[in-house]
């Protein structure tokens, strides 16, 4: 029976999480990441145009995160009140797809914060999308847990979907997500 949650990341155990943002592809969105006791910091100033997001995302998982014992991934913010994106990279078993995509594929889910107090929020990988670079993927692909390498936490004018996000408001942005857990 496996246990009922694993920690994948809370407090300072968040260090090496590292920003990426839309200057990758030509925006000028700035955001910064940053570790402490109370878990990771993301914060910034959203642009709409060029690209629209800023993102942390996590080191390599170097062997890659076995979570296939788990259903979802649970989530404990402070928030401001917008609509994020959790972005999931895995190793794939179909010769490299995934290494041979460009920006890669990712497997996303949104999700709202409230604008004050924290924020639970429970991702169960059967609502995870396939998705290339915001855009979704019609290949029928399935999400494998037993092989997670990279964790990233997103505000974006795209939803998972492709389509605008409706909670995406460009500006200044905090987010303090407090830890990540794998719950069955």
């Amino acid at each position: 029976m496996p246990s009922p949650s694993l920690e994948v990341a809370s407090g300072s155990s968040f260090a090496g999480w590292e920003p990426l943002n839309d200057t990758i592809m030509g925006g000028r969105s700035r955001g910064v990441c940053s570790a402490s006791t109370e878990g990771l910091r993301l914060e910034g100033y959203v642009e709409p145009e060029g690209g629209g997001f800023i993102s942390c995302r996590s080191p390599v998982f170097d062997p890659p995160l076995d979570l296939s014992p788990f259903g979802a991934l649970e989530l404990t913010l402070d928030g401001d009140g917008r609509r994020y994106k959790l972005a999931i990279a895995c190793r794939d078993g179909v010769a490299g797809l995934t290494e041979l995509i460009p920006g890669g594929l990712r497997w996303v889910a949104e999700f709202s914060t409230r604008s004050h107090g924290s924020t639970v929020v429970t991702i169960p990988f059967n609502r995870l999308t396939p998705s290339v670079r915001a855009t979704p993927v019609g290949l029928p692909l399935r999400f494998d847990p037993a092989r997670v390498t990279r964790l990233q936490i997103l505000h974006s004018k795209f939803g998972d979907r492709g389509a605008r996000n409706p909670g995406f408001r460009p500006g200044e942005l905090s987010l303090l997500i407090r830890s990540i857990r794998a719950v069955v």
